[in-house]
């Protein structure tokens, strides 16, 4: 048997490779529709689905990179003939189900592979590659927006595998001709085809059919905003100290690797003199948790489980600020969950006429404030949770 295709005939390494995609699309489908479905409401489940989703990510690597060998090995290969090219129809709809596969198996993984480069921790990839990919920035809008890709161009794969595989059941059973049996090792007897022709016609309506999917995605809202757009609007407060720049950001180690994210929406009421000795100020904030953007695990964050915002839309801080040699201390209460802790925060403070500048950090154990009670391990979700703030903020009245 030729390893190369020749006009009547498929070579060996075109059917390796058709019949190692199509055992990786039989396995990688299921393996996303159940890991989607199961619960991860315990240590137990949030492992398994987490499993799966590795499972399902890494096959889909390997399917982007076996579809890519597969077309460049198409590019320099003979097509054999029709088998039937009286039937111009149904030859016409074979060619453009080939097509839609073609770019599913390299569009899907894709959008697939840089959804989950851009979000962080859950379920990683189990090569050696890494976990990005150059040019992809970690970004919420980033991974919704290939996310959204992902879902949509999947149906248009799941539905070319279908019609493909009816059309060779179609073939074999009723047709009873050597459309299978050409495409699997060994010499199959077939008649004598014409040789194969390209056409334009079935590949421009398989990219239309893509860009009307996704134009009718677009349409039923499926690529709009869905973070922290929902979040409660915070009241502006009176303050000593404007802040004109900050973030608050949390770092969580989930399954082995590190979770990060930040909230979007907080408001600080800062009084403070740099020359008081004593007691300085004091800072009162209040956190909108809902704007918390923490990858692909923002919305489990949400839940009951976590930090329950249907309950408690907000987190609060309320400390006193003191100074401990050339570093400051914020000595107060956090209040997750409806739960206050004493906490201190230790951060360090630059001032320049009217402007402050301040980084601190603090490490809380997620168990305090009840987040994440039924994961009572660390084999899911670590209990330490690191805290960085960094904020500029200037006087009124310098």
């Amino acid at each position: 048997m030729p390893i190369g295709n020749t006009d009547q005939h498929y070579g060996t390494i075109t059917k390796t490779f058709h019949w190692l995609t199509a055992l990786i699309i039989i396995t990688i489908i299921p393996l996303g529709l159940i890991a989607n479905r199961l619960p991860y409401e315990n240590d137990a489940q949030l492992a398994l689905k987490a499993q799966l989703f590795s499972y399902h990510k890494t096959l889909g690597v390997l399917i982007f990179a076996v579809a890519l060998l597969r077309i460049i090995w198409a590019i320099t290969q003979p097509k054999p003939g029709n088998l039937h090219p009286e039937r111009r129809l149904e030859t016409w709809l074979a060619e453009l189900v080939h097509w839609l596969l073609y770019i599913s198996l390299v569009a899907v993984p894709l959008t697939g592979w840089i959804h989950h480069a851009a979000t962080t921790g859950f379920a990683p990839i189990l090569l050696p590659i890494g976990q990005s990919l150059p040019l992809v920035p970690k970004s919420e809008s980033v991974a919704e927006l290939f996310g959204s890709l992902h879902w949509i161009w999947s149906k248009i794969m799941v539905g070319s595998v279908l019609l493909h595989i009816a059309g060779a059941l179609k073939h074999h059973f009723i047709d009873k001709d050597t459309t299978l049996p050409r495409m699997w090792f060994g010499r199959a007897a077939t008649p004598e085809v014409p040789p194969h022709h390209n056409h334009l016609v079935a590949p421009l309506m398989a990219l239309g059919i893509f860009g009307l999917a996704t134009a009718g995605g677009a349409a039923t809202g499926i690529f709009d905003e869905h973070d922290s757009a929902a979040a409660p609007s915070l009241e502006a407060v009176a303050s000593d100290w404007t802040v004109t720049e900050g973030a608050i950001e949390i770092s969580v180690i989930q399954l082995g690797s590190e979770v990060t994210g930040q909230f979007d929406e907080w408001t600080a009421s800062i009084t403070f003199d740099p020359d008081a000795t004593g007691v300085m100020g004091n800072v009162n904030t209040t956190i909108a948790v809902q704007s918390l953007q923490l990858g692909s695990v923002s919305g489990q964050a949400m839940e009951a489980d976590f930090f329950d915002v249907a309950t408690f839309p907000t987190a609060e801080f309320s400390a006193d600020i003191t100074q401990d040699g050339e570093a400051y201390l914020a000595t107060g209460t956090l209040s997750i969950k409806g739960t206050e802790v004493p906490v201190t925060l230790h951060f360090n403070l630059t001032l320049e006429g009217g402007t402050a500048q301040m980084d601190g950090a603090l490490t809380l154990d997620r168990r305090d404030f009840s987040i994440g009670e039924s994961m009572a391990d660390e084999s899911s979700v670590a209990f330490p949770v690191e805290v960085s703030i960094n904020v500029t903020a200037t006087r009124a009245n310098p």
